[in-house]
This record gives structure tokens, sequence and C-alpha cells, in this order.
């Protein structure tokens, strides 16, 4: 292997928004460094599963229903 291609690994401190904190092995930093987080698991919607809306912007789903309104690929009989 060759020499000093491999990244320094040392141990940070991760704040996640809640104030919770944990320590985990990174390349962010230095030893002992803080790493802020400003989206984690427990607040953002990817991970906790909040509601989303359809905006229709500009007309743009009701073209699309309008045009494939007659359109039944795959419907149930």
């Amino acid at each position: 292997m060759k020499a000093d291609i491999h990244p320094n690994y040392h141990m940070i401190k991760v704040v996640m928004t809640n104030g919770e904190e944990f320590f985990t092995r990174s390349t962010y930093g230095t030893e002992g460094a803080t790493l802020n987080l400003d989206i984690d698991p427990n607040t953002h919607p990817a991970w906790t599963g909040g509601s989303q809306q359809l905006l229709d912007r500009g007309g743009r789903l009701s073209r699309f229903n309008t045009r494939f309104a007659g359109l039944s690929l795959g419907a149930k009989k």
C-alpha cells in the first residue's frame, strides 16, 4: 500500500439539533472538534415521515390529469 494516502481518523463530538451528543470517529476537523448538526434524523422529514403535499403550480398537474385521463394503463377490472 502507498504511504500517507489514508485519511486521518480521530474522535469528534457530534451535537444533534435537540442537544443530544455522541462521540464518533471521523475525518472532520481535528481531534476533539465539535460538529453541530442543522439537520438530523430527529427533525428531518425524510426520517420522521413528515407530511408532503402535492402542489399544483402553474396548472401542470391539472394539465397532466386532463391529458392522460382516458389512459387506462394497469387499470383494475
